[in-house]
């Protein structure tokens, strides 16, 4: 993010990476002017996840950090991202990790599945298993540049489970946008017999200034 020689990630850009603080809706995670159940960026929306909390705000030297991450192959950044969630979000409460599952294309670019590694580094600082849970259909596209209908309408039957799973679980991607991607395989995990989904992210998008 500075540029200066020496770690990927030195203190100081590391103490500048945005937080995201309290107040926060109890179903989305975003920030609000006061606690709130539900607020306008998820009332009406049939999410499938309990929860979802994310580590920094999608902003400033975050995106340089995601982007170097996860564009430029700085692999070893998922370590430092990692423990960026480990210090700013409590442990879960959950069975088992698991994490979005790759498009294959993608993968094929950057040799390496982000969220994957972010969930296997949270599983060894946690002391949870971690294990893929889900697969891609090939029904969607990339959701980049999508509106937020057209990000839910893509994503829309975009994973199966790979078989039975149980408990609660903790669902992993490295950017919470809209929710799309997040809450549809949350839904598929349900599916599949989970009793509860939970969604952790290292950064988020914020929509609007504390949302109320």
């Amino acid at each position: 993010m500075c540029a200066r020689g020496g770690t990927l990630l030195c203190a100081d850009c590391r103490g500048a990476l945005p937080a995201l603080t309290p107040p926060f809706c109890v179903r989305c995670g975003a920030p609000t002017a006061w606690p709130v159940n539900r607020c306008r960026e998820c009332t009406g929306r049939r999410l499938a996840f309990a929860t979802a909390r994310a580590a920094v705000a999608y902003e400033g030297g975050v995106r340089a950090l995601v982007a170097a991450w996860k564009e430029r192959g700085l692999r070893r950044l998922a370590t430092e991202a990692a423990g960026i969630v480990v210090e700013r979000l409590p442990p879960p409460t959950c069975d088992v990790l698991t994490f979005v599952p790759p498009d294959g294309g993608r993968r094929l670019e950057r040799g390496f599945h982000p969220a994957e590694r972010l969930a296997c580094e949270l599983g060894t600082a946690w002391r949870l298993p971690c294990e893929q849970l889900l697969r891609r259909t090939g029904r969607s596209q990339r959701q980049r540049g999508l509106r937020l209908a057209e990000r839910r309408g893509n994503v829309a039957g975009a994973f199966e489970p790979r078989g039975p799973a149980a408990g609660r679980i903790l669902l992993v991607d490295d950017v919470y946008t809209s929710g799309a991607t997040a809450s549809e395989a949350a839904r598929a995990l349900r599916r599949a017999g989970a009793s509860e989904v939970a969604v952790v992210s290292l950064a988020r998008t914020i929509r609007a200034p504390r949302l109320h």
